[in-house]
This record gives structure tokens, C-alpha cells and sequence, in this order.
């Protein structure tokens, strides 16, 4: 019998499970729960893995205390709102009125962001004392004293409960603490000495009705203790018509309470949050009017708005007011009753504005403030704390009270300057001041008075000594081109010409030259790269026109270069130029610390000019320099040169400091027959080798015989003599090579036999000639010179290098042949034998363009020079090369100037590897 009720148990579980698993809505019945209790542990357990089903929903026990936790009733779901969007941003005929619109959001919608998969109770909740009790609940009652026991009572659906040796207690329409006060009286009263405390088991489940706007609208079981918001979750709240701030209970057709759910989202009150009951309609409404909140605001979205809400408590909404806002000038875009926009000023500083009724379908903009500073002083350069101060009525030593203090060691104590605005359209003009008298001789007419806006810029005494990596760095992940800075000015990294088209063409040509650094020793940079470049130098141009506003330049200031800081206020002197007032811009070359273009400052005059520059370099001609000016009259304009007494304008005459004008350009000469230190170094068989100061027009033989002449040891034949200018020129020449390759490849490769040519070996000896360093080695025939012959004789230059070798005793058989090897010197071989001795020539070696390379760099060639014959014998130190023999493959002739340039270069190498 106890066999047959047990299956039927199952089968009756069995069935209600699968039926929960099909119908979400059905949920078990306290009956089930007691009946799934009676089943042994493993059985249930078994029910439990077969069907999936959360066992603690089922289980329990009077004597157990089970630690329940909630399913999860929720997962993420598509939101329908992103999908209409992304509908819409497929159709063609998208038009959006602003990007900022489209950003905003609906407010308190991420709250429900999620679908329900599970309806099961919330069983978790702590019971309220006014928990209004009914049939399903479970009530515990432990008793103890005379006797001990636990009773795990359920209300009937009379609403009773039936305990042992009482009877019948009926609880109908108890609250809980009610229930407690009722049963702990019967006890006391009939069970003498024994003392009860009363808890509550499992909760009953109610039916409740969610409806209106819901996103998954329908009917539910939940626990008796979910309110609105539970009830909310359940249904994964709202959908995207759905009102948030009327959320209605109705209760057998009548409404018992509404809540806004805005209370609880912005406030955290839910005090409004009812709890529900069986049958109770949970009803969502559309929502009502929507009110856009855009601009300096904490939390800018979409709002609903009831009505009689003002923007004061829309902006209250959206969080209030950034620091950042400008709430003085906000704006309102309504709708008018001829469904035309109009805008709204409010002031919402003001009782008026903030009062101001919000419209449905209202967008408020609240403005940004400023970025400008009110009369504010910017101090930039080399000083310790760059950046912005408040302005008082003070000079530059209030600003800068202290060189040490205050100053880098690296400041230029005799240059700075004041930007100044003139007008109301940003025009500027510029003062100069020396730093140094100004801190230290406050009384002095260097120590300016500074007004609101100023800009205090000083200037490093030698741009050579900063270190700019943070500088660089900034620059580039500002500019994305930017792979690496060259030199130690952003602008010499690039091309740009700020302000010089103003000049004379041969100036401008001159200086753009010198800060864009195009040419090098006579190589100019190809169209695709020029024009990348350029496109990198206005990035740097646009970046440092806004120097005295961009807190991150500003603050590395102090490592940028005189070009740099000037930079924005000589464009803004070139964009203010007009025909009545010039352009207040000079340029100064020559010997100068500093050439360039500066700022022409009121009433500067030349040695204005020559501080800014950074004074005098040694070698400069201080008898005189040339000024350049522009003369312009309503007729003709012409270019005048003026003679500067530079002597006397150091020596402080005032007759001779002439006042500067716009566009003047003073050129400070080289004093005749000046050089800079020029060097020879000599190495190897010489008496006294080292390094060799000479003058200018100096020649080999003069220093040679000042190095005491060739030791014993001398080998003068193989001398190695190595130019800085003839190997930048062999470079060049490689360069060219290699591109004529390139092409000649390309044309093969199109012709009707470019089948022929391998790529890939063609690849690889383009690599290969890429990849030669030149050495530039110039050919000298010391012997000559000993024997004082003039014309052998050779006028040296900077850098340059000679090194005599020691007496050579070997010649050298390279390419191809059967074994490339160094043979010892001997008297009498000629050059056949040589070849003999390694072996011959290989099947591609081409004898007809064999060639010697003598021990002094020179080139011989045995079929063109009667001078080789076929008995023809070598000196000591010669190499004989015996080149590839190309046609044997195709007519690509140019491969053997290749080998050629390979094999030279191989020996060049091993001729000076003892330098």
C-alpha cells in the first residue's frame, strides 16, 4: 500500500513538474510542497536533477533551517529601443538634427534591463509584523518547558490551523504579530508550563495580474510579500511606451495606490512601493510627456515629466548642474502651436527661470561656460612653475620674484617678453624686457607693468640642453603621422613656414630651409614624402598656435626652443597685418646664437634685435653689419640696404642703434678669412701620428710633413684616404643606382622576355646594395706628393682621415673564382698567375671585364691599359677581382655594376679596417 502511494506521489510530481517546465505561470501548491517533503532525500533529489528544478523551492523541513536563495528571474534583453534605432539608421533618409540628441537615453529604463525566464516566488524576504496572514502560509511553532516540540502548521483554506491538543484556531484577517499575540495566549492558557515562540514557515504564493505597458504583460504567481517594484521585475518592467512615474494597483476594479518610480530611482524612497495582494491588477500606463536634458548637466538623458513641473525640477532630475555651466544663458527648443520650433532663453540663476513650466516634447540645452580666463596672467618658458595666476596690479618682479627661485638655470636672463592684447579682436603687441635686471633692479624701467591677459614668455639660453622626451611624446599621440622627432625642434621636424612668405623669396627660401631641414648635402625629399610631411607640419602648427591656452604645452614649456615658443606670436603679428600698419615682424642671420624671425616689440632697435637673437657667435665681424628694409611708398615699393656701425652699437651709441621697422632683416657678417677648427687626423707609418689642426687652403703635403713624414714601415702605395663629403656623395650615388635598377626591373618584368628574370634573386641584390655603406675613400698617390709633385698634391678639408699602412706582402683573388684567397707577394708573378693559384676563373666569371684594384684605391683594367699585358706582374696590397658574367643569363648589364660596387666596396672596407 505504502509501495502503490508513493508512485502515485511521483507520478503526481512527475506530471506537475513537467507541466511547470511548459507553463511558466503554474507554480507548486502548498499541497505538492508537503507531499514533496514526505518523499526520502535521495528520491527528491532524483526529482530534482531529472526535471531541473531548484530543489529549495520544494523542499523543506520543520526541523532544518534551509538558507533559501532567490532564481534568477531575469536575463538581458534585446532592446527594442536599439533596434528601432538601428532600423532607422539603415533607412536612407535619416536626417538627424543633432549627435548630442541621438546620445540621450531614457531615463531609469537600464533598471529593467532584462527578460523574465522563471517565475518562481521570492521566498527570502523577512516578514513584516503587519504581514497580513492567509491560507498556504506556514506557521512554526516551537513549544518548550513540561514538553518540547515543533509543529510546522499551514492555514487551511477556512483559515485555520489545527494544533495539536488545542483544536482549531482560527487566524482569517490576522496580521502576523496579531497571530503571534493569539496563539501565545491559547498556549499559556491551556498547556500549563509550557512556553511557545511562533515564526513563520513558507510563504503562500498569490495570483496577481500585471497589465498596460508591461514587457511581458500577463498573469503571475509571486510570494505575498512582492510589492509593485517585485511584481515589476518579474514582468522585466516596462516597455519602451511605458510610464515610470504612474504605476497603478488596482484592486476589484478600484485604484488603491499609484507609485512613481522616480522617487525611488533619484530619491530612494519607497515609501510608495505596496504591497500587493491575490488579485491584485498591476497596471502600467503609457508615459506621459518627454523633456530632453542636454549640455553641462551630471546625468543628461530623458526625462517624463507630470504635469506642473518646472525646469527646476527637471535640472533637480538630471542631477543639477555641472561646475562647468553656464546656467545664465540656457535654452529651451519648444514646439509652437504651428508645429514650428521655437527657442526659449531661461536664466535659471533666477527665481523666473527656474520656475519656468516644462513642455512635453521641451529639449533644455544648458550652456557651457567659458573656456577663457577672466584676467588672468600666463607665465610659459623657463621658469620653475609655468601656467596660469590671477592678475593684480603688479610688475614682473611680483610675478617672478626670484632668479633662483623662480627661473631655470637655463633661462636667458637678457630676452623675454609680454604678449599683449590691444583690442577687442584678440590683436596683439609685444614688449621685450631682460628677466635678470628686472628680478634683481625692481626700480628699473625693465621691470614692466603687466596688465589682465598678459602672456610672460621666457626663453632658454641654449635650446640644446633640455631634455624633451615627455615633449615628444605628447606630440606624438597628438599627431598620429608622427613616427619620430627629428633634431630638437618640432619645427625642424617638419615642414612648415610660419610667417615667412612675409619676407623677401630668397629669405623665405633661406629660412624655410633651415627649419623644415629639406636638403642635405644636395638630397631632396620625393613629392609623396614632401607632402606628408607638410600634412604633419600643419598638425604642429595648429597644435602650437594654441599654446597659451593648452595646459598640457604649457606645462613643458620650459623644454621647448626658441622657434617653438615664438611660433604662435609671430603668426598671430602675420595674420594682423594690414596695408596701413605693416606687419610687425624682423628676421636677423648671420653670426647669431639664434638666427630666425622675431617679433618686432615697440620701439625695438638693433640691439634689441641682437638680444633676442642671443647675442654674438665668435668669428662675427663687429665692424659693420647690413640692414635690408622694405621701402614703400604709394607708388613703388624697393629694397634698401643700410651699413650698420656694429662696433658702436655695442658700445651702446644711440645715433648709431637704428630704431627697427617692419619686415627689416639685419644680416651680421663673418669676419674675413674667419674659420671654424678644422681637423686632420693622421694615423698609421708617420712619425707623430694624431690630429692635425689646419687653416684654411692647408694641404696634404704641409701636414704630412708637420707629422714628421713616413717611418721606415711605410707603405705609401696603400694609403687610405677617407672624405666625409665624398662619402655622402657615393651614398647618393648608390641611391640612384639602386632606383635605376628598380625600374629597369619593372620594364623587364613587362617586356616579352621579363619570364627570365628571377624576382626574388633580384630582391635580394637590391637588399644587397641597399644595404652598402659607403666609406669614402678618395684615391692619393702619396708617392707623388713625397716627390713634391703639385698637381698629386691635395687641399684638405674638415674630418678628414689618412692612415698609412704597414708594408703590404699579399695580393687578394676575389669573385668569381674557383677559390677566393689571399696569396703572399711575390716578386715576378704576374696577374694569370695569380688567377692560376686560386684556381681559375669559374664558368659565370666574365674575363673580358676583369679588373685590378690597386693598393692605393685606384682601378685598372688589363685589356684597356697597355700598361697590363698579359705577363703583366702586381704590386704588393693589390686585389684582382674577376667580376659576375650577367649575360650569360640575360642582358640585365647593369647587375654587374652591382657586383662591381659589392666588390669594391668589400675591399674599401678591408683596406681601412686598421683605422
Amino acid at each position: 500500500m505504502l509501495h502503490k502511494t508513493k508512485n502515485t506521489l511521483i507520478a503526481g510530481l512527475s506530471a506537475f513538474i513537467i507541466l511547470t517546465t511548459q507553463v511558466h505561470a503554474i507554480t507548486p501548491t502548498p499541497q505538492m510542497i508537503e507531499q514533496f517533503k514526505q518523499l526520502p532525500q535521495a528520491e527528491q533529489e532524483r526529482l530534482a536533477r531529472q526535471y531541473g528544478i531548484d530543489p529549495s523551492m520544494l523542499s523543506g523541513s520543520a526541523n532544518s533551517s534551509v538558507n533559501v536563495t532567490n532564481p534568477n528571474l531575469v536575463e538581458p534583453r534585446q532592446n527594442q529601443l536599439n533596434e528601432q534605432s538601428e532600423t532607422v539608421k539603415k533607412n536612407e533618409f535619416d536626417f538627424k538634427e543633432d549627435s548630442d540628441k541621438d546620445e540621450l537615453k531614457r531615463f531609469g529604463y537600464e533598471m529593467f534591463e532584462g527578460e523574465p525566464t522563471t517565475f518562481a516566488p521570492v521566498t527570502d524576504v523577512p516578514v513584516p509584523s503587519d504581514y497580513m496572514v492567509g491560507p498556504g502560509d506556514v506557521i512554526k511553532v516551537q513549544l518548550y518547558g513540561k514538553e518540547s516540540n515543533e509543529y510546522s502548521l499551514t492555514i487551511n483554506r477556512d483559515g485555520t490551523i489545527q494544533i495539536p491538543d488545542l483544536g482549531p484556531v482560527s487566524v482569517v484577517g490576522l496580521s502576523f504579530s496579531d497571530l503571534r499575540q493569539e496563539l501565545t495566549k491559547r498556549i499559556k492558557q491551556q498547556m500549563i508550563g509550557i512556553e511557545s515562540n511562533i515564526s513563520m514557515g513558507e510563504l503562500r504564493s498569490i495570483r496577481i495580474f500585471i497589465a498596460g505597458d508591461a514587457y511581458k504583460p500577463g498573469s503571475y504567481t509571486v510570494s505575498s510579500l512582492s510589492t509593485i517594484t517585485q511584481a515589476l521585475f518579474v514582468a522585466g518592467g516596462v516597455n519602451e511606451i511605458g510610464s515610470l512615474r504612474n504605476v497603478q494597483v488596482k484592486r476589484k476594479g478600484k485604484l488603491v495606490g499609484s507609485f512613481d518610480l522616480y522617487d525611488l530611482l533619484l530619491r530612494g524612497d519607497a515609501s510608495g512601493d505596496i504591497n500587493l495582494r491575490s488579485g491584485d491588477v498591476v497596471f502600467i500606463p503609457s508615459i506621459g510627456g518627454l523633456v530632453s536634458v542636454a549640455g553641462e548637466v551630471r546625468r543628461p538623458a530623458i526625462y517624463e515629466l507630470k504635469k506642473n513641473e518646472t525646469i527646476a525640477n527637471v535640472i533637480n532630475m538630471a542631477a543639477g548642474l555641472k561646475q562647468g555651466a553656464y546656467p545664465k544663458n540656457s535654452s529651451i527648443e519648444r514646439y509652437n502651436d504651428n508645429g514650428l520650433k521655437t527657442i526659449v532663453n531661461v536664466d535659471l540663476t533666477t527665481k523666473n527661470g527656474n520656475n519656468t513650466l516644462a513642455k512635453a516634447g521641451d529639449y533644455i540645452r544648458v550652456k557651457s561656460a567659458s573656456n577663457q580666463y577672466e584676467d588672468a596672467i600666463t607665465v610659459l618658458g623657463a621658469v620653475v612653475r609655468p601656467g596660469k595666476y590671477q592678475w593684480k596690479q603688479q610688475r614682473i618682479s611680483d610675478l617672478l620674484p626670484s632668479i633662483w627661485g623662480d627661473l631655470l638655470l637655463s633661462a636667458d636672463l637678457d630676452y623675454g617678453l609680454i604678449i599683449r592684447e590691444i583690442n577687442n579682436h584678440g590683436d596683439i603687441e609685444t614688449l621685450q624686457f631682460a628677466p635678470g635686471e628686472a628680478i634683481t633692479s625692481p626700480s628699473s624701467i625693465q621691470n614692466l607693468a603687466l596688465q589682465p591677459r598678459d602672456k610672460v614668455v621666457i626663453f632658454n639660453y641654449n635650446d640644446d640642453t633640455q631634455n624633451r622626451f615627455e615633449l615628444n611624446a605628447l606630440v606624438k599621440k597628438r599627431v598620429s603621422k608622427v613616427e619620430s622627432l627629428k633634431g630638437d625642434s618640432l619645427l625642424d621636424a617638419d615642414l612648415f613656414k610660419a610667417g615667412f612668405e612675409t619676407l623677401d623669396n630668397t629669405v623665405t627660401k633661406k629660412y624655410t630651409n633651415q627649419i623644415a631641414g629639406v636638403a642635405l648635402a644636395g638630397a631632396a625629399l620625393n613629392k609623396d614624402q614632401l607632402a606628408e610631411e607638410t600634412l604633419v607640419g600643419d598638425e604642429v602648427a595648429k597644435m602650437l598656435s594654441n599654446l597659451f591656452e593648452d595646459r598640457d604645452l604649457i606645462k613643458l614649456s620650459y623644454v621647448m626652443s626658441r622657434k617653438e615658443l615664438l611660433y604662435p606670436i609671430v603668426s598671430k603679428l602675420t595674420q594682423q597685418g594690414s596695408a596701413q600698419q605693416g606687419i610687425k615682424i624682423v628676421a636677423i642671420a648671420g653670426k647669431v646664437r639664434h638666427p630666425g624671425i622675431y617679433p618686432l616689440t615697440n620701439f625695438a632697435k638693433v640691439t634689441d634685435l641682437l638680444k633676442a637673437a642671443g647675442g654674438l657667435l665668435e668669428g662675427a665681424y663687429t665692424e659693420r653689419a647690413e640692414l635690408t628694409r622694405t621701402h614703400t611708398t604709394s607708388a613703388i615699393s624697393d629694397i634698401i640696404h643700410k651699413q650698420i656701425n656694429l662696433h658702436a652699437v655695442i658700445n651702446g651709441n644711440e645715433q648709431d642703434d637704428i630704431e627697427l621697422e617692419g619686415r627689416d632683416m639685419v644680416t651680421i657678417l663673418t669676419t674675413p678669412e674667419w674659420q671654424e677648427r678644422k681637423v686632420i687626423e693622421i694615423k698609421g707609418e708617420v712619425k707623430f701620428p694624431g690630429t692635425y689642426n689646419i687653416r684654411r687652403g692647408e694641404k696634404l703635403s704641409d701636414v704630412v710633413a708637420r707629422a714628421g713624414g713616413f717611418t721606415e714601415f711605410a707603405y705609401p702605395s696603400a694609403a687610405v684616404f677617407v672624405r666625409e663629403s665624398v662619402r655622402m656623395q657615393e651614398e647618393l650615388e648608390i641611391k640612384k643606382l639602386a632606383d635605376q635598377l628598380r625600374r629597369d626591373l619593372a620594364t623587364r618584368g613587362v617586356s616579352k622576355d621579363g619570364a627570365t628574370i628571377n624576382y626574388t634573386e633580384a630582391q635580394l641584390m637590391l637588399a644587397d646594395l641597399e644595404n652598402i655603406k659607403a666609406v669614402g675613400r678618395l684615391v692619393v698617390d702619396l708617392n707623388a706628393i713625397k716627390l713634391g709633385i703639385a698637381e698629386a698634391d691635395l687641399q684638405l678639408e674638415d674630418n678628414d682621415v689618412l692612415y698609412v699602412p704597414t708594408i703590404k706582402q699579399t695580393v687578394a683573388v676575389m669573385g668569381e673564382v674557383q677559390h677566393p684567397s689571399t696569396q703572399r707577394f711575390k716578386q715576378g708573378l704576374t696577374l694569370d698567375e695569380y688567377l692560376i693559384m686560386s684556381g681559375g676563373p669559374r664558368e659565370r666569371g666574365d674575363e673580358d671585364r676583369m679588373y685590378v684594384i690597386k693598393a692605393n684605391g685606384s682601378v685598372m683594367m688589363p685589356t684597356t691599359n697597355l700598361w697590363f699585358s698579359s705577363d703583366a706582374q702586381i704590386t704588393a696590397g693589390d686585389t684582382i677581382v674577376i667580376p659576375l658574367d650577367t649575360e650569360y643569363k640575360d642582358n640585365l648589364t647593369l647587375w654587374s655594376q652591382v657586383t662591381q660596387i659589392i666588390y669594391n666596396s668589400a675591399v674599401a672596407f678591408a683596406a681601412i679596417s686598421g683605422i
